[in-house]
């Protein structure tokens, strides 16, 4: 978590190998990315980002993305893991529906869903997702929140987050500033310690009830 601009996709962009760092270095299991061919870090990498690419053609071609080891009982297991496949069987053609450049025939919600479910049939070790709900609405954000605990399961699950409530059950939290990593702890620890995140926090909720707040120790901006 941070600010805009400090640092959080970059981070990804570096693990992908969008492009390689000119200093330091990131370690999958030990081994520099710069050592892995692109085609098999990309393998063990899942994204999801906030603006989904979604293609031309039918629901089930996007979530196997042209896999033909990906039958049509693999790609409906991965749907309805992520609780997707109520929606995608209340269209007209079900998994065969048509899906229109960029998804433009699906809400916001539904195409995240359908992202979750590329992610999950493709089986990636590690799993990223870049401000993944940051556009849809709170209603549609609990059932994204529980297709994302079904891709968190036996995976390295790495996660940027704009609303905090997405990210609270997370091992390990690190808050970056101006490029730098800041602070790094639980959500309950980086409250305790009241400085950058307990400080988003406090922005992120001050409208909310005072339960929410009370008592809550936060550095002063």
């Amino acid at each position: 978590v941070g600010a805009s601009g400090a640092g959080k996709t970059t981070l990804i962009k570096l693990l992908v190998r969008f492009y390689d760092a000119t200093s330091g270095r990131i370690l999958v299991d030990g081994i520099d990315v710069r050592e892995l061919a692109q085609r098999d870090l990309r393998r063990r990498v899942s994204t999801v980002l906030q603006d989904v690419a979604l293609f031309t053609g039918s629901v089930s071609e996007n979530i196997a993305l042209g896999r033909e080891d990906l039958d049509e009982d693999a790609v409906r297991r991965a749907a309805e893991a992520v609780q997707a496949a109520s929606f995608i069987d209340a269209l007209p053609k079900g998994f065969e529906t048509d899906v229109r450049e960029r998804g433009s025939n699906f809400s916001a919600g539904q195409r995240q869903l359908l992202s979750f479910a590329r992610a999950l049939a493709h089986g990636g070790e590690i799993l990223v997702l870049d401000e993944a709900t940051s556009s849809i609405d709170r209603q549609t954000e609990q059932q994204v929140q529980r297709a994302i605990h079904v891709l968190m399961e036996n995976r390295t699950f790495v996660a940027i987050a704009h609303r905090l409530s997405t990210i609270q059950d997370m091992d390990r939290i690190h808050v970056l500033e101006g490029g730098q990593m800041v602070e790094s702890g639980s959500h309950e620890e980086l409250l305790a310690r009241g400085g950058v995140y307990a400080g988003l926090y406090r922005l992120q909720y001050q409208a909310e009830s005072p339960e929410v707040l009370g008592g809550l120790p936060v550095r002063q901006f």
